[in-house]
């Protein structure tokens, strides 16, 4: 399932409408910091798995 630039102004407006102009950069920033968090995590995991599979 692909999305149109339809759909996509359709969330920002009801984005927009949840939060508001002003709270926007900051939900913005606290999303990106928590994909920054989610992808550094992932990535000690897979490190974890491959040291693991090196060791037996």
């Amino acid at each position: 399932m692909r999305l149109g630039w339809m759909e996509i102004v359709v969330i920002l407006a009801v984005v927009l409408l949840l939060f508001g102009a002003k709270r926007l950069p900051e939900l913005a920033r606290s999303i990106g910091k928590s994909l920054n968090e989610f992808k550094k995590g992932m990535k000690d995991v897979t490190d974890s798995v491959k040291n693991n599979e090196e060791k037996k």
